[in-house]
């Protein structure tokens, strides 16, 4: 059998990721304090560094990232368009070929 995954929550590495910038403990004590992989710690800890300056730029925040119904209606729209064109044809199409 093997073992599951541990979920982490953002709260909880934002809080590890912290203690290991502030180095007041070792990664190997940060491991066994949280029972967290080393190697995980370092990877949370590079994460947060590199994310830190975005957190302070000037200016707007970066905006939320558009909704599945922002997707898909300028979609549904043109599949609407392109069919009333497509009828229209048709009938064009079949009036000539009736005459």
């Amino acid at each position: 059998m093997s073992k599951k995954r541990k979920i982490h929550t953002p709260e909880f590495k934002a809080k590890v990721s912290l203690a290991a910038i502030k180095g007041l403990k070792t990664t190997s004590e940060l491991a066994s304090q949280y029972q967290v992989h080393p190697t995980q710690i370092s990877s949370w800890k590079k994460q947060a560094i590199d994310s830190l300056p975005e957190t302070f730029k000037r200016g707007k925040l970066s905006p939320p990232p558009p909704n599945e119904q922002q997707l898909t209606a300028p979609l549904f729209e043109e599949i609407g368009r392109l069919k009333m064109e497509l009828d229209w044809l048709k009938k064009k199409t079949a009036e000539f070929g009736e005459e």
